[in-house]
């Protein structure tokens, strides 16, 4: 009797995509087993019945052992992540077992935002100018150097924590001491990227292997954080400019050794033209799979999990729309008491998806990264100015109730 194929995800995003690749694999045939450190994280573990298994997912040794215990009972068809900090030990496993998966030096090289920009720098790929600090002393020197205002983010890490626009000397200082006095956790020794504001529209590039699939222009919520509000695919470029970002996105992949699956470019159109912010060597997160389906007709989660598994996989565009997302963000912190407008919201012609991460009665304290996300609203039509017409009335149709946390004495 031929034995289960199995799809082994290393951990999964918690909010959305994780279990967007759980579908995608039960979609394909494959049995889907999730590694996880923590399986609680993940509410739809349970809801799905997916099997689980509780393992260190930083400690390559511990992931080989369980892999290799699971190769008595399945056929382990791939191994993939979309989680960035273990998207290098999914490289090693994936060599061990003698199956498809990144490079994990390329990997590791691109994960340490300092290293990125040393690459990056060299083959000519124009970046921000920018130091590495290990002190608040340096750090001050730095921005002095590159001259007021720069961008302060740790050299690790992902969704926007710890990272700020600091426009005069005290919040450099400010932003420092948070940075190093124990309120942000680091996953390495403490280093701080000081770099240049690059000034100008933002855009983000999609790539599988060497072949942009689409570009996506974003706008955020307030200075000095960098929470995204809303997205809109493909980006309003004109031939020229949507060519520079291709040339530029393109050789981000031969600077940094990438190549093997999903890359994303984050870049700003400054003055001089596109800058690279940050290169992901992952796909991102909700809702950009979403939008790509809704506007190319191409499931880019499905065709990574192809790619993971060794099958043909395939790119090739089915639709032409504009898809467009707005991010959910509270203005103010405090506990969410209702909820509503999602089903009317959902009801209205163009739109995808309507979806909270929160629950009514949710204390929420802003935190000036990704995690300020409380929902998204996903739509798709034809035409630019409808998409962003259907999104407006969408959104306009959601509110929430939020009342203040009680003050210290109250």
């Amino acid at each position: 009797m031929a034995r289960r194929r199995a799809l082994i995800l290393v951990e999964g995003h918690p909010r959305c995509t994780g279990l967007l690749y759980v579908q995608a694999a039960q979609r394909l045939g494959l049995h889907p087993i999730v590694l996880s450190a923590d399986p609680a994280r993940y509410n739809y573990i349970a809801a799905e019945g997916i099997e689980t298994i509780r393992v260190d997912t930083h400690n390559l040794d511990a992931l080989i052992r369980e892999c290799s215990r699971l190769r008595a009972t399945y056929d382990i068809a791939g191994i993939t992540s979309d989680i960035e900090s273990v998207y290098a030990t999914v490289g090693k496993l994936c060599r061990y077992f003698g199956l498809p998966g990144p490079n994990p030096a390329s990997i590791e090289r691109c994960c340490d935002k300092f290293t990125q920009r040393q690459f990056l720098a060299e083959a000519g790929v124009p970046v921000p100018a920018y130091h590495l600090a290990t002190n608040a002393r340096d750090v001050e020197s730095a921005a002095a150097e590159i001259g007021l205002p720069v961008i302060l983010k740790p050299a690790v890490g992902a969704g926007s924590r710890g990272v700020r626009l600091c426009r005069n000397v005290e919040e450099v200082a400010e932003h420092t001491t948070y940075l190093l006095g124990g309120k942000h956790i680091w996953r390495s020794s403490p280093k701080i990227l000081v770099e240049e504001f690059a000034q100008g529209p933002y855009y983000n590039a999609d790539i599988m292997g060497d072949e942009v699939i689409g570009i996506y222009a974003g706008e955020f919520g307030p200075r000095p954080h960098f929470v995204f509000r809303e997205l809109t695919l493909p980006a309003p470029l004109t031939d020229d400019e949507l060519e520079r970002i291709v040339d530029v996105s393109l050789s981000c992949l031969q600077a940094l050794g990438l190549g093997w699956g999903p890359t994303n470019v984050e870049l700003r159109w400054t003055k001089s033209g596109p800058v690279v912010i940050e290169v992901n060597p992952r796909l991102p997160g909700t809702p950009c799979p979403q939008m790509i389906q809704l506007a190319y007709g191409v499931d880019i989660i499905t065709e990574h999990i192809k790619l993971a598994i060794g099958d043909e996989w395939d790119l090739r565009e089915t639709l032409s729309q504009t898809a467009a997302a707005r991010i959910l963000v509270p203005d103010r912190d405090g506990t969410i008491n209702s909820i509503a407008g999602e089903s009317l919201a959902a009801a209205v012609a163009g739109v995808a998806e309507v979806k909270f991460y929160v629950e009514p009665k949710t204390a929420f304290i802003r935190k000036g990264d990704s995690r300020d996300w409380i929902g998204h609203v996903i739509v798709a039509s034809p035409s630019p100015a409808r998409t962003k017409a259907i999104l407006q009335r969408a959104v306009d149709l959601i509110s929430w109730s939020i009342t203040p946390l009680p003050t210290l004495g109250e």
